[in-house]
């Protein structure tokens, strides 16, 4: 008899080929299903909340399996941070409701992207930031993020090459903040107790939404960028969110200083509600 279950884990994505596992690369799913293959004989089917791209991290990652029931949870989460790299660390195991799905359930993701505009950037960041030494209008930048509140055709966010066949997405938050900001520590670091602490002058956008398009952050991003650095009209963001072509709108942001930051269930009849 099997039961569904519930598994958190973080990971730095750094030198990860993303999520979704891929013949001959390392990947999130691809680790762990080789994890649980070694444990239980078989690996059952990870159902993911989000499908985080080569580079990108997670500070909250949701994924829902079946296990046999009376399994000891707290050794296999052991076993699996043993046998996975340590950029990998599943931090928590739970039995779920029967229907609980951690893609379908999953009202909305929390993305966070890190900036840094320093004279010289901290080495410990390096990792998770994108290094960007130049004077940018922290006002025009908020008024971009503020244009992205609401439900907009992301065309222009994505690549034209995708999978994607819908391409509206509703956006309920997304702000530029600078302040005293955590990021996890890098890999090889004690599994998800040391932390970075950020610096003032550290920015990081913060957008949730129902759902993202494959590179859809990292290309707002970009485009904000160039509205703050005077490259590109406020009004271009409003043209570009009606439905424009990708080649209208600005760079995909390096994968580095993307974070999945956090994953939100417990609405109505989905299975779960987070007590957090």
């Amino acid at each position: 008899m099997e039961h569904n279950h519930r598994m958190e884990l973080q990971y730095e994505g750094t030198g990860l080929h993303g999520w979704a596992k891929q013949k001959g690369l390392t990947t999130v799913e691809g680790c762990l299903e080789k994890a649980l293959s070694t444990v239980l004989g078989s690996a059952p089917e990870l159902r993911v909340a989000g499908r985080t791209d080569a580079g990108v991290h997670a500070r909250r990652q949701v994924a829902s399996l079946r296990l046999p029931a009376g399994i000891d949870l707290l050794r296999l989460r052991t076993s699996l941070n043993a046998l996975t790299p340590p950029g990998i660390a599943v931090t928590r195991i739970t039995r779920a409701p029967a229907r609980f799905d951690a893609r379908e359930d999953a009202y909305s993701r929390v993305y966070r992207y890190y900036l840094s505009t320093l004279p010289v950037l901290p080495p410990f960041w390096s990792r998770y930031c994108w290094y960007l030494p130049a004077r940018v209008d922290e006002g025009a930048l908020r008024a971009a993020a503020a244009a992205v509140v609401g439900r907009h055709d992301f065309t222009a966010f994505t690549p034209t090459e995708t999978e994607h066949v819908y391409f509206r997405r509703s956006v309920s938050r997304c702000a530029w903040k600078r302040g005293a900001t955590t990021v996890f520590a890098p890999a090889g670091a004690a599994r998800g107790t040391a932390p970075i602490n950020g610096r003032a002058n550290l920015l990081y956008l913060e957008i949730e939404a129902e759902a993202f398009l494959r590179h859809m952050v990292r290309t707002l991003v970009g485009t904000m960028l160039e509205v703050a650095q005077g490259k590109r009209a406020l009004e271009d963001i409003d043209r570009l969110l009606r439905g424009g072509s990708r080649e209208e709108a600005g760079p995909t942001a390096p994968a580095c200083g993307l974070f999945l930051w956090d994953v939100r269930y417990g609405r109505a009849g989905s299975g779960w509600r987070d007590r957090r």
